[in-house]
């Protein structure tokens, strides 16, 4: 056991941690997106009530839910060793030859901990303004004819926090903060667990580049719809 925990602590754990948790939460993304996206629907916001109720509730998702706030601290505490160790190493030979070979992705590979300080923070506020007066009851309770229980109106928190304008112009900020944090951490992460091979590389890297455009963007435009369409 005693070798595990020394691997895991090492340079070399902490960066498969980081892969690890960092997939993970990109499939969170691809989650959490598809059930924002439904704020987009003309329907005053049913069909989002009713699928926020459903993940709250489903014993199964809570438990994700709990190991994705677990896996978030972690991902973020691993990132923050690894920038101080990172600076710490930034005169050697080998820190220098990882900076001139990350080409396009340089400033993301640089402004690693920085953007993650951004996304964290960002996560900070969203959490407080949305998840904490969630289950504080912060809200008010509506009745939908499709579902036979009451729910949390949700969608009017929504509203009401897209139509300030400093939310959605920080929410935007930290979208553009989160593609950079892609662009480098997606192909970084298979490039940790070793997955390099001339005939896939390619392929992970642009599908890596299109995931960082497409899911932060999104994401950025249910806060534009709602500040300039809506």
């Amino acid at each position: 056991m005693n070798w595990f925990v020394r691997f895991l602590t090492s340079s070399i754990g902490k960066k498969l941690i980081m892969s690890l948790t960092g997939l993970f939460l990109c499939l969170f993304l691809v989650v959490h997106l598809a059930g924002n996206l439904q704020l987009l629907l003309d329907d005053g916001g049913e069909a989002f009530n009713i699928y926020a109720y459903m993940m709250t509730h489903n014993p199964l998702i809570k438990a994700v839910s709990y190991g994705t706030y677990f896996f978030i601290i972690l991902h973020a505490i691993q990132g923050i060793i690894l920038a101080i160790q990172n600076r710490k190493a930034r005169s050697s030979r080998y820190a220098v030859t990882v900076t001139r070979t990350t080409g396009t992705n340089s400033f993301a590979a640089r402004q690693m901990a920085l953007l993650g300080s951004l996304i964290l923070v960002f996560l900070g506020i969203h959490m407080g303004d949305f998840w904490w007066k969630m289950k504080s009851g912060q809200t008010s309770m509506v009745k939908y004819d499709s579902f036979e229980l009451e729910v949390q109106n949700l969608y009017e928190k929504v509203e009401a926090s897209f139509a300030v304008e400093w939310i959605v112009i920080f929410y935007v900020i930290a979208m553009i903060g989160l593609s950079f944090h892609l662009l480098h951490g997606f192909q970084s992460a298979f490039q940790t667990l070793g997955l390099n091979h001339k005939k896939y590389t390619p392929f992970i890297k642009a599908l890596g580049k299109g995931f960082a455009i497409i899911i932060p963007a999104l994401f950025a435009l249910i806060p534009l719809y709602y500040m300039f369409v809506k």
